[in-house]
C-alpha cells in the first residue's frame, strides 16, 4: 500500500439489514491509510456490523444485506465483478474470541491462509510464516515448538497467532473486533503494543468496548450510537472537547 494515497477506506450512504432491522444508518466514514481506527458505542450500536461489511463478511448471515458504496483504496468492494474471497485476502481479520484451528499445528494456523489461496509455498511459504510470527511479536515464544498442537498457547499466545494468520496473506488492512476483550491485562497490553507496531504496515480498524484502550492506540476514533455516526475525530479530541451531547454523555459515563 503507498503511503502517499489518502484514503484507504471510504464509505458513503451505507445502511445495513438484519432481515427487516436495520442495523446501519447512512453511514459516512473515511479512514486515512497506516492508521489505527477506533469505533466506540454501546453493545448493539453497528460497531460489528461495519466492520463485517468492510470485508463483506455481513452477507454471510442469512438474511443479512447492505446497500450503500464501500471504497477500498478507491476499489467498489460491493461491485458485481468482485468476489468477497478477493476482498478477504486484502482485508485481514480478528475476532474477539481467539479461534486457532485446534487440530492443526502453530505453523499450520499461520500458513493455511496462504496454502488455501495460492500464495506461497516450500521455501516462500517458510519464510512467510516467520515473518507474520516476527510481526505479531510470537516468533521468539513459539520457534522453538512450531509443530505444537496451537491449543498449547496461552489466550493471548492464541490471540497473537490469529494475528499472525490474518498478517500471512499480506492484507492491506486489518480488521479487529474486540481482539483483546478476553485477555489478560498483561495480554492486553501486549496487543495494544502490537497495534501500535503494526500500523506502520498496515491500516487497522479496531472495535472497543473500553475507551481507555481507545484512548491509547486510536489516531481517528468514531462514536456509533443505535446504529449511527455520532461524531468522528481525532481521539484525544473527541473524548476531551466532544462536538455532540451523545458523545460527551458516552465519554464521560453518563450515557444511560
Amino acid at each position: 500500500m503507498e503511503q502517499e494515497q489518502k484514503v484507504a477506506v471510504h464509505v458513503e450512504h451505507l445502511n445495513a439489514w438484519y432481515r427487516k432491522t436495520q442495523a446501519l444508518y447512512d453511514i459516512n466514514l473515511t479512514i486515512a491509510p497506516l492508521s489505527v481506527t477506533a469505533l466506540i458505542g454501546p453493545s448493539g450500536c453497528g460497531k460489528s456490523t461495519i466492520l463485517r461489511c468492510l470485508n463483506r463478511m455481513h452477507e454471510e448471515v442469512p438474511g443479512a444485506s447492505a446497500a450503500g458504496l464501500v471504497q477500498i483504496e478507491g476499489v467498489n468492494i460491493y461491485a458485481r465483478s468482485i468476489k468477497p474471497m478477493y476482498v478477504r485476502l486484502h482485508i485481514g481479520m480478528v475476532f474477539q474470541q481467539p479461534n486457532p484451528l485446534p487440530t492443526r499445528s502453530i505453523w499450520e494456523n499461520v500458513a493455511i491462509g496462504a496454502q488455501i489461496n495460492g500464495l506461497a509455498k516450500g521455501k516462500a511459504l517458510h519464510e512467510r510464516v516467520e515473518h507474520s510470527l516476527r510481526q505479531a511479536a510470537l516468533w521468539d515464544e513459539v520457534k522453538d515448538r512450531l509443530h505444537s498442537s496451537a491449543t498449547t498457547l496461552s489466550g493471548g499466545q492464541q490471540q497473537r497467532l490469529c494475528i499472525a494468520r490474518a498478517l500471512a496473506i499480506e492484507p492491506k488492512i486489518l480488521l479487529m473486533d474486540e481482539p483483546a476483550s478476553a485477555l489478560d491485562p498483561e495480554s492486553t497490553f501486549k496487543i495494544e503494543e502490537l497495534i501500535q507496531e503494526l500500523k506502520k504496515q498496515y491500516t487497522v480498524v479496531i472495535v472497543t468496548h473500553n475507551m481507555q484502550q481507545a484512548a491509547r492506540i486510536g489516531d481517528i476514533t468514531a462514536f456509533f450510537l443505535k446504529g449511527y455516526v455520532i461524531e468522528v475525530g481525532e481521539t484525544q479530541q473527541l473524548f476531551t472537547r466532544p462536538q455532540q451531547q451523545e458523545t460527551e454523555y458516552y465519554v464521560t459515563g453518563r450515557f444511560s
